[in-house]
């Protein structure tokens, strides 16, 4: 049975996904873990899961404050309720998702993070997990994107295009629906497109963002964790850097971060501030978004483990 020491919830209440890694013989695998903070930042509690064996991740809140999370490597999705309760729901597949936006009409849209069947050999030789089949099957995962009804029920299977990231093999890891409720921005993260689909009309659209090479020195270009603020804003992770990006693709402003490896965002209710989280040092940082200032900052002492937040608005 999954074990709560989480506190009653708040407005501003922060729930990070911070999976205890301590398997030797695997660096994606340990006791998944949701920790708690409150507003101010201070630990309030934490949250042990018997269901996940790998990274915890794409935590959201549903609009009747539903925990939601994802362990793609067990074809995991789980919904946290506000008593403790922790639900499988299997009604799901078994696919890799990692994630999910809420669709105006009370639909689900998952992401499945991974594609394929293969992983670049020099990526496979510095790899220290292993991505499993889907069951019944000989590949990764198709990385498509999934709508169903609230109670499980396919409704659509969308053929999203994938980039596959530095490995290859990485599929819809990352998206946020826009408002106009048809169009999804997405990325293969570590890769180099900022891709969308028209869910409407069924098909691709042109990149909102794309680089190909020679790429300037420096880290190559690569996208990461994405999130439109209520006014339609678009804002992108960029691993050194937060970028608000305009309908017509264009990088209007960049806020600079330190270091590398900032990988999850989550934009505030208040519609000031953001969280982001370091995949590398597993801090969580809480930046300004009009000066660009770090005002706040979560030491969760869990380095290449931290792959989800999200805030409870109340």
């Amino acid at each position: 049975m999954s074990a709560s020491t989480f506190k009653p919830y708040a407005p501003g209440d922060l729930f990070v996904a911070a999976t205890v890694l301590n398997n030797p013989a695997d660096d994606h695998a340990g006791q998944g873990r949701i920790l708690q903070y409150g507003a101010d930042l201070a630990p309030k509690g934490e949250l042990l899961l018997e269901h996940t064996t790998h990274l915890v991740g794409g935590l959201e809140f549903d609009a009747a404050g539903v925990l939601w999370a994802f362990d793609s490597q067990e074809f995991v999705v789980l919904n946290i309720h506000r008593d403790g309760q922790v639900v499988r729901r299997r009604e799901f597949g078994a696919r890799p998702y990692s994630h999910v936006n809420f669709a105006a009409d009370g639909t689900l849209l998952f992401g499945e993070h991974v594609v394929g069947d293969a992983i670049k050999p020099e990526i496979r030789v510095r790899m220290h997990t292993d991505i499993p089949f889907m069951p019944g099957t000989q590949r990764f995962g198709d990385g498509h994107v999934f709508r169903y009804t609230a109670d499980g029920r396919l409704l659509k299977e969308y053929a999203t295009a994938t980039h596959g990231g530095m490995g290859g093999f990485l599929g819809v890891t990352m998206s946020a629906l826009a408002p106009d409720g048809r169009t999804l921005v997405y990325c293969s993260e570590t890769g180099p497109r900022l891709m969308r689909y028209d869910l409407i009309d069924d098909q691709q659209l042109p990149d909102l963002q794309s680089f190909t090479p020679p790429y300037p020195p420096g880290p190559p270009p690569m996208f990461f964790g994405m999130a439109f603020s209520s006014d339609g804003t678009l804002y992108v992770l960029r691993g050194a850097s937060i970028h608000v990006v305009d309908a017509a693709g264009v990088s209007v402003r960049q806020i600079p971060l330190e270091g590398f490896g900032w990988a999850t965002i989550e934009l505030c209710a208040d519609g000031r501030h953001a969280f982001i989280s370091s995949f590398f040092t597993g801090e969580v940082a809480k930046i300004d978004l009009a000066s660009g200032a770090k005002v706040g900052s979560i030491a969760t002492g869990a380095p290449k483990a931290v792959a989800g937040l999200a805030e409870f608005a109340g």
